[in-house]
C-alpha cells in the first residue's frame, strides 16, 4: 500500500466512525420515538438531523467538572480507555478486498483483546467517581463483560476452525461458497448475545440501569468526558455489527455493487437489528443475566465448537 493511502486511510476511517455513530444517535431517537408513537428529535434542522450538532456544541461548552471527591487521574483516564480501545479496533476490519488499516495474522485475536481493555475504562470511571450508583454500575460491569467476552470468544473458535486462520481477510475469502451464518447459526446467534452485553446494550443494560442507578457508572461525568462514554457505546455498535458481517455474514462480499457498499449495507442491517431489540425488549434482572451466560450460553458454545470439529474432522 503506498504512504500516502497509508496515511489516508487511518483518517477516513476515523472520520466516518465517528460521523456514523453521531449519525446512529439521532437514526435510534428517530427509530425509538417510532416505536414509541412519539415525535422524537424534530426541531432543529430538517427532521431535526442538526439535533446531534447542537448536543456537540453543547457538550464542548459545559463545564468540565471534576467531582473534589473523585480520584482525578483514573476519573480522567476512564473515558480515555473506552474510546480509545474501541476506535483501534476499527483498524483491522476489512472493508474490501486488501483494505484494511492494519493487516493483521492474528486480527480476530486482536479485535478479541482490544474488547476486553473497554472493561477497564467502565470499572475506572465507576471506582473513580467514589459514588455509590457508580461503583454499584462498575460492579455490574465487571461481571457482565468478563463473563460474557468468554462466550463471546468461544462462540468464534468454529469459524476459526472452518477457515483454518485468525487472519480476518482470511476469514472473509473463506466465505465464498456459504457465508458462517448458515453453518455457524448458533455460534452467530450466541456471538450477538455477547456483542450486545459488551456494549451494554438493551437487554443487557445494568451497568447504566437509569431507572435504579441513575446513569450507572458514568453518573457523575459531564461535557465532553461523558460524550467519549457515550460516542464509545454507539462505535461499539458498529464495530460489534461490523465484526458480525466479517465473521458470519461474508465480510464484503457480494455481487454487483463495489464491496465497501455490500460492507457498509450488511452493517447497517444488523445495527437497526440491535435498534430494533432496545425498543423491543425490557431489561433483564442480574441474576437472569448470569444465569443465562453461565447455565444456558457456555454448554451451547462448547456444543459447537464439539460438532463443529467433528465435522471437519470426518471431511478430512
Amino acid at each position: 500500500m503506498p504512504i500516502y493511502q497509508q496515511i489516508l486511510l487511518p483518517l477516513v476511517v476515523l472520520f466516518a466512525a465517528l460521523l456514523l455513530a453521531g449519525g446512529l444517535i439521532w437514526g435510534e431517537r428517530r427509530f425509538l420515538a417510532l416505536c414509541q408513537d412519539r415525535l422524537g428529535p424534530n426541531r432543529i434542522g430538517p427532521f431535526g438531523l442538526l439535533q446531534i450538532l447542537a448536543d456537540i456544541i453543547k457538550l464542548f461548552f459545559k463545564e468540565d467538572w471534576i467531582p473534589p471527591f473523585a480520584d482525578k487521574a483514573a476519573f480522567v483516564l476512564a473515558p480515555a480507555i473506552v474510546m480509545a480501545s474501541t476506535l483501534m479496533t476499527l483498524a483491522v476490519i476489512p472493508f474490501a478486498p486488501k483494505t484494511a488499516v492494519a493487516d493483521l495474522n492474528v486480527g480476530l485475536l486482536f479485535f478479541l483483546a482490544m474488547s476486553s481493555l473497554a472493561v477497564y475504562g467502565v470499572v475506572l470511571g465507576g471506582w473513580s467517581s467514589n459514588n455509590k450508583y457508580a461503583l454499584l454500575g462498575s460492579i455490574r460491569a465487571v461481571g457482565q463483560m468478563v463473563s460474557y467476552e468468554v462466550f463471546m470468544g468461544l462462540s468464534l473458535m468454529g469459524v476459526v476452525i472452518q477457515a483454518g486462520s485468525f487472519r480476518l481477510f482470511d476469514i472473509v475469502e473463506s466465505q465464498r461458497g456459504m457465508w458462517y451464518c448458515v453453518p455457524q447459526f448458533l455460534g452467530m446467534l450466541i456471538f450477538f448475545i455477547a456483542i450486545l452485553a459488551e456494549v451494554r446494550r438493551t437487554p443487557f443494560d445494568l451497568p447504566e440501569a437509569e431507572s435504579e442507578l441513575v446513569a450507572g457508572y458514568h453518573t457523575e461525568y459531564s461535557g465532553m468526558k461523558f460524550a467519549m462514554f457515550f460516542l464509545g457505546e454507539y462505535v461499539g455498535v458498529i464495530l460489534g455489527s461490523a465484526f458480525m458481517v466479517t465473521l458470519f455474514f461474508g465480510g464484503y462480499l457480494g455481487p454487483f455493487l463495489h464491496p465497501t457498499l455490500w460492507f457498509l449495507m450488511k452493517t447497517l442491517v444488523l445495527i437497526g437489528l440491535i435498534f430494533l431489540i432496545r425498543g423491543a425488549l425490557p431489561r433483564l434482572r442480574y441474576d437472569q443475566l448470569m444465569r443465562l451466560g453461565w447455565l444456558v450460553l457456555l454448554p451451547l458454545t462448547l456444543l459447537n465448537i464439539l460438532v463443529t470439529g467433528l465435522v471437519v474432522l470426518l471431511r478430512c
